[in-house]
């Protein structure tokens, strides 16, 4: 096999997978979370706000980092080269094992649900079937891929947009939909982990940088697409979100689809039904399959990149560092992702697995915004350059936002902090008399 990714990816393509990984369930769902630990409208709003701000602060950064390094690997990769193979190799090991395919078999397992009416007791073979094809499709040339995502993209923008619209044109606004359930309940270390829910729906959002070997021109086009796509989903995010409260009493978006309450319908869908009835349960089921499934694809897309790009360095297993000489894909890399992402699919821990290290992707986000700094001070040159602000904001809200979580979930964020040193044995025994030094 030959080892050489091609650049296949257009602007278009590289859009299409920042904002389509991004959009997946949780704008349909998070919501109803948020509401219930806030209690008011404009602070669940805000919340949502501080989570777009958060991501674009990060995708600005991202773009000069992009622009340093446009080459595939994404975080691992600055990570790696601002701080080391050690670190950059736990980066990559709780991204491989748990934060990648965990996304993935969570959007296959809410595609499979929504499914669930027209495929009775379907549901255990569905989400495994749905990560196979869709893995399968993407062993395929890489511009077919993005072309799939581009598709699917565009088909979730439409329906997103046509929902709010309907929302807005047919149904009246809620009488005293301003009404606080609970304002005593308002606390800062409440509004942080709302936040931190509502950055689950924007999780995604550096994606193109796993990709970046693949991708033309990438000086420019990466930093276009992640401003871009950023941009995009938070506008369809925050008509969404004003959408909800137009239609539904503050109880009702608090009483929908959570944890809390797991069989109730979600947040859209009751406000579909609004104006569609009973087919408003249908019409809502095929924008979430939709939505799920196409951030089900971004994701397998370019997750595979990384353990791609640490076989390659000798930081992984050497078996995932070959590309398909038919097609110039890490098709190897993809399966073993789609064998992972089947598991949690299939045994259902995905969801308090990616709960436990939502915080820890936030704590290397922060630690990858502070490598421009590093970088800048070897004179590494950039065809992008932020604003100094930029990274400094970004990473500071990124430690308050870790520190909170670690004070508010402090059982969990221990566990994901054991999830990501597992990786240390692993680093230790099997591969660090094995690597290679890297030709850089």
């Amino acid at each position: 096999m030959h080892n050489t990714l091609k650049r296949a990816l257009g602007l278009r393509d590289a859009l299409a997978i920042v904002s389509g990984s991004m959009i997946g369930t949780g704008i349909f769902l998070k919501t109803a979370t948020m509401t219930e630990m806030l209690g008011s409208p404009f602070w669940v709003i805000f919340a949502w706000f501080v989570a777009g701000l958060l991501s674009f602060l990060g995708a600005i950064t991202y773009a000069e980092l992009g622009a340093v390094f446009p080459e595939t690997g994404g975080g691992y990769l600055y990570m790696r080269e601002a701080y080391g193979r050690f670190a950059g190799f736990l980066a990559g090991w709780i991204s491989f094992w748990i934060l990648f395919p965990g996304s993935i078999a969570a959007y296959a397992v809410a595609a499979a649900t929504f499914l669930h009416g027209a495929l009775p007791g379907g549901g255990a073979y569905v989400a495994p079937v749905l990560i196979l094809i869709f893995s399968a499709l993407n062993c395929l040339a890489v511009a077919f891929g993005g072309l799939i995502q581009s598709v699917l993209t565009g088909l979730k923008v439409v329906l997103i947009v046509g929902l709010a619209l309907a929302i807005f044109f047919l149904m009246p606004a809620v009488q005293g939909t301003t009404a606080e359930l609970h304002p005593e309940h308002l606390t800062f270390g409440a509004f942080g982990l709302a936040t931190l829910s509502a950055l689950w729906a924007f999780d995604g959002w550096e994606a193109v940088s796993r990709i970046g070997g693949e991708v033309r021109d990438p000086q420019r086009n990466i930093p276009r697409a992640l401003l871009l796509g950023v941009g995009l989903v938070f506008g369809l995010y925050a008509l969404l979100n004003l959408a909800y409260f137009w239609a539904l009493p503050l109880a009702e978006v608090a009483s929908a689809n959570s944890h809390t309450h797991p069989n109730a319908l979600p947040v859209a869908t009751k406000a579909a039904m609004g104006f569609m009835g009973e087919r408003g349960i249908v019409a809502l089921s095929a924008i979430l399959v939709v939505s799920a499934v196409g951030a089900m694809n971004g994701c397998i897309l370019s997750s595979a990149r990384v353990p791609f790009a640490m076989a390659r360095d000798g930081l992984f297993f050497k078996y995932l560092s070959k590309v398909s000489p038919r097609t110039n894909v890490p098709v190897r890399a993809i399966w073993l992702q789609a064998l992972v992402a089947c598991l949690l699919a299939a045994t259902g821990s995905f969801d308090r697995l990616t709960d436990y290290v939502m915080f820890s992707a936030w704590l290397f986000y922060g630690l990858t915004g502070f490598a421009v700094y590093l970088f800048r001070k070897r004179n590494l040159p950039a065809a992008f350059r932020v604003p100094s602000w930029v990274p400094v904001l970004f990473v500071t809200l990124a430690a308050v936002l870790v520190v909170n979580t670690i004070i508010e979930a402090t059982s969990d964020s221990l566990v994901g902090l054991g999830l990501i040193l597992t990786g240390v044995p692993a680093y230790w025994i099997f591969f660090r008399g094995s690597v290679q030094p890297l030709d850089r």
